[in-house]
C-alpha cells in the first residue's frame, strides 16, 4: 500500500490518503481512519480495509479523486509518540567521529547506536528548515526508515521485522556545530537535533518486493544539493538491519505502535556513491585535500533526497527544502 498525509488545518495528524500507482492522484481513505497515526494503532482491523481500498483504486475500479500536489501533503506522520534514529551505517560512524575527534566506540561492531529524538512535531516534505545561525552548522542526513505496530518488550530481531507496517525516507537534520558541546556534556543530542522532515509517501514493505529483503532497503537513496548530484549510496549496505536495531530500542522497553526508528545516515565504503550528509563530504575533504572546502548549509540552500527504482518510479515521492533565515 501507498498511504499518505494531506495536511489539515484542523488536525495536527492530517487526512489519510492512498496514492495510485503512478503516484499521480490519491484517493479519500478518511472513512476508514481519519489520520495515518489512528491507523497504526488500530492496524489489525484498518490494515485489511485499506489494502482493498487500495487494490481497487489500482484495479480501476474506484476512481481517484484529486490530481495530487504535493505541496498540500505533510510527512506520513505529521508527529509521532516515538522517534528513535539509529546509526547503522559503519562508514558513516567512522567519517563523522573522526571529523569531531571523537573515539569509535569499541562495540561498534556489535552494538548498535541509537538516540531518541524529538517526535511531536516533524516538518513536511516540502517546507523550509529555517536557520537561526550559520554557525550552527545547519547539515541534511538522507536515511532510511521505518514505522512500527506494537512492539513489546525483548523482541527478537527475527520478530521485530514483522513488526514493520511500513517504510519511508527521512531528512534527519542536524546542527553539526552544537553537537560537540553537548555531547561533552554527557546527556546526549538535543538541541542539535531540531525537526526531521519525511518523505510524503509511506509503503507497505511488500510494495517493495525483492528491493526489501533482510531487514533492508536494497536501492540507492539519491541526494542532490543545491541541485547537483550529492550521492547514491546503496541504502542495503547497512551493517545492522531494522530487526537488529528495533530489538536493541525494544531491549528494556515495549514501543508503542506509530514509532518511527531510522537507520543513520546512508552511506557506503565506495567513494564514488558520494555521500548524505555534508559533514562526510567534509571530512573526506579533510583526509584526501588536507583542507575542508565545502560549508555546512546557508540561507538559500536546497536538499532533494528520494528513492527511485530500476524504472525511474520516485517510490517514496521526494524531500525538497530550502534554508530560510529564521523568524519569530
Amino acid at each position: 500500500m501507498r498511504l499518505a498525509t494531506l495536511k489539515d488545518k484542523h488536525s495536527r495528524d492530517g487526512k489519510l490518503v492512498l496514492i495510485n500507482k503512478e503516484r499521480t492522484h490519491f484517493v479519500d481513505a478518511t472513512p476508514i481512519a481519519p489520520n495515518l497515526r489512528e491507523a497504526i494503532e488500530t492496524w489489525s482491523v484498518t490494515s485489511a480495509k485499506l489494502k482493498e481500498l487500495q487494490l481497487n483504486l489500482d484495479s480501476g475500479k474506484i476512481a481517484a479523486q484529486q490530481k495530487i500536489d504535493w505541496s498540500l501533503f505533510h510527512s506520513p506522520l505529521p508527529r509521532s509518540f516515538q522517534w528513535i534514529d539509529g546509526s547503522a551505517f559503519i562508514q558513516h560512524v567512522k567519517l563523522v567521529r573522526k571529523a569531531r575527534g571523537a573515539e569509535l566506540p569499541p562495540n561498534l561492531l556489535t552494538t548498535p547506536l541509537i538516540y531518541q529524538g524529538g517526535s511531536d512535531s516533524f516538518l513536511a516534505p516540502l517546507e523550509d528548515i529555517p536557520q537561526i545561525d550559520f554557525a550552527h552548522g545547519t547539515d541534511f542526513e538522507g536515511e532510511i526508515a521505518v514505522i512500527l505496530d506494537e512492539t513489546p518488550m525483548a523482541i527478537t530481531p527475527e520478530e521485530a521485522l514483522k513488526k514493520i507496517i511500513l517504510v519511508v525516507i527521512c531528512n534527519d537534520v542536524s546542527l553539526r556545530g552544537l553537537i560537540p558541546e553537548e555531547l561533552a556534556m554527557g546527556f546526549g543530542f538535543f538541541q542539535s537535533k531540531p525537526s526531521s522532515a519525511f518523505g510524503p509517501i509511506s509503503l507497505t514493505p511488500d510494495e517493495l518486493g525483492d528491493r526489501w529483503k533482510d531487514g533492508r532497503l536494497h536501492l540507492p537513496l539519491i541526494v542532490n544539493y543545491n541541485k547537483q548530484f550529492f550521492g547514491k549510496a546503496n541504502a542495503g549496505e547497512m551493517h545492522f538491519n531494522f530487526g537488529q536495531i528495533i530489538a536493541h530500542a525494544a531491549r528494556t522497553r515495549s514501543l508503542a505502535a506509530g514509532t518511527i526508528i531510522g537507520s543513520g545516515t546512508v552511506s557506503n565504503v565506495d567513494v564514488t556513491m558520494g555521500s548524505s550528509c555534508l559533514a562526510e563530504k567534509r571530512m573526506l575533504e579533510q583526509i584526501n585535500e588536507g583542507k575542508i572546502v565545502t560549508p555546512f548549509m546557508k540561507v538559500g540552500d536546497t536538499i532533494e533526497i528520494c528513492v527511485k527504482d530500476e524504472r525511474g518510479v520516485d517510490l517514496f515521492g521526494t524531500i525538497n527544502q530550502r534554508i530560510v533565515p529564521f523568524k519569530k
